[in-house]
């Protein structure tokens, strides 16, 4: 093994140990950083490397940071707390119908903004809900866990609701446009497949009838946690808060599709999302009168320093030769048929996801691909095989992305305690099946709409 090489994976391995660790709760994007620094200071990745990973990562860091921007900006606006509310009436009394509602609050939050996004802000979210509907620990740990587990897995339908998928579909030459075409129907599909499996194995942890008397928490929200909305007229009455809601949440719908417009003619989505994000922060300014300043302190930055960290050294680890041995050891297999191969790449980034984390995971496998010299349809088609390992495959384990460490980490500051028990007695029936029947979807889904 050549000095390059085992360098590499000595900074890899020990950056992930920390990041797992986290001594002191310290940030996941210190450790990377320190990762990328040995890499670039040992030589591994070059200057003119460091302005290729820019050029890749770029735009998709842009984007997902105005996403994040936009999401924070809704916050202030209430609507969280807003729509929190309204889980808990249209619950109407029912602990089997509140879970079905906190499925769709995840799933549209993730595709309305990311990942990440949507774990930081609907997990505290859910954690007061819960609590205000006076649920014990025991039966608050399914709607948590249920809530996280689709809220992290529903980045796969669409490419812009997770950077590390902004980032691949760069490496890929692919459009968010065609990702969406080629992965939204057999994404959406096993989301459900997966929902409704969570649901047979959590049922029985379910309360089937919540307490009474506490459904309607709205004017406790308002006056109790957003406070600065007391006395505002936009937002005086419920009537006249609703109506202000459902036009933001037009709003946002509306930026997301413009960047599938975008997409589709080539105009650069960043753009897009960045001018959705400066409407939005004026809109708030002009309702709210909060100084637009304070977006700088509320945005977690270091979303994007840790993807720009981990690249570096990934591209470490493809530089010292790690991506040239798993193109020689799976290249045969690849190339035996679409189905082998989706199955191969899906399984094998789910198992790296699981061991490393599925930042670094997607990035290796979406690298090794681009060096077997596959047709346009068979790259992007593994390459979303990749995808649904990396998004749903890797959620085996609470280690498996950054959304679930993000997710743990604010339990534990909320005294909300999740044993691994806990997590695999979900995790280790729903993920395994609701995987390979996502690629099984996405291998059918291709064969008959793209290659007929």
């Amino acid at each position: 093994m050549s000095f390059e090489i085992g360098m590499s994976i000595f900074i890899f391995i020990m950056t992930m140990v920390v990041i797992f660790w986290r001594p002191r709760g310290i940030n996941e994007a210190i450790p990377a950083t320190v990762g990328a620094v040995m890499i670039v200071l040992l030589g591994i990745v070059s200057l003119d490397d460091i302005r290729d990973i820019i050029s890749k990562i770029g735009g998709a860091s842009i984007t997902i940071m105005a996403t994040v921007v936009m999401a924070v900006i809704l916050e202030s606006f209430g609507f969280f707390h807003w729509a929190a509310a309204r889980l808990a009436q249209l619950a109407k009394g029912s602990g089997y119908r509140l879970y079905w509602y906190i499925q769709l609050l995840c799933f549209l939050m993730t595709l309305l903004f990311n990942n990440d996004g949507s774990i930081l802000i609907t997990t505290p979210i859910l954690i007061l809900l819960l609590k205000n509907l006076r649920l014990k620990p025991h039966e608050q740990i399914p709607y948590l866990l249920s809530g996280a587990l689709i809220a992290t897995a529903s980045s796969a339908p669409i490419g812009v609701s997770n950077i590390v998928n902004l980032i691949a579909l760069k490496i890929v030459h692919m459009t968010l446009y065609m990702h969406t075409a080629m992965m939204f129907v057999p994404a959406t599909l096993g989301l459900l497949f997966m929902s409704y499996l969570m649901y047979l194995v959590v049922k029985r942890k379910l309360p089937k009838q919540l307490p009474s008397g506490v459904f309607d928490m709205e004017e406790m929200f308002f006056t109790k946690q957003f406070h600065p909305l007391k006395g505002n007229l936009s937002v005086e009455t419920k009537r006249k808060r609703t109506k202000l809601m459902l036009k933001i949440l037009l709003f946002v719908f509306s930026i997301r599709c413009l960047l599938f417009v975008a997409s589709y003619f080539s105009i650069p989505i960043e753009l897009v999302a960045v001018l959705g994000s400066i409407i939005l922060l004026i809109w708030r300014w002009y309702h709210l009168g909060t100084n637009p300043i304070d977006i700088l302190k509320k945005t977690p930055w270091h979303i994007l320093i840790f993807a720009f960290s981990m690249y570096v050294i990934i591209y470490g680890l493809h530089n010292a030769g790690l991506t040239d041995v798993m193109v020689r050891l799976f290249e045969p297999i690849v190339h035996q048929g679409l189905f082998q191969a989706s199955f191969l790449m899906g399984g094998l980034v789910s198992f790296l996801s699981n061991l490393f984390n599925n930042h670094p995971a997607l990035m290796i496998g979406t690298i090794t691909l681009t060096e077997m010299g596959l047709d346009p349809i068979t790259l992007k088609t593994i390459y979303l095989a990749n995808i649904i390992g990396s998004d749903m495959g890797s959620l085996l384990l609470p280690i498996g992305t950054l959304a679930s460490l993000i997710w743990m980490y604010i339990l534990r500051e909320n005294k909300i305690k999740v044993k691994w028990k806990d997590y695999l007695s979900v995790t280790i029936i729903v993920i395994p099946i609701s995987t390979f029947v996502t690629l099984f979807l996405l291998y059918y889904w291709v064969k008959v709409i793209f290659t007929m």
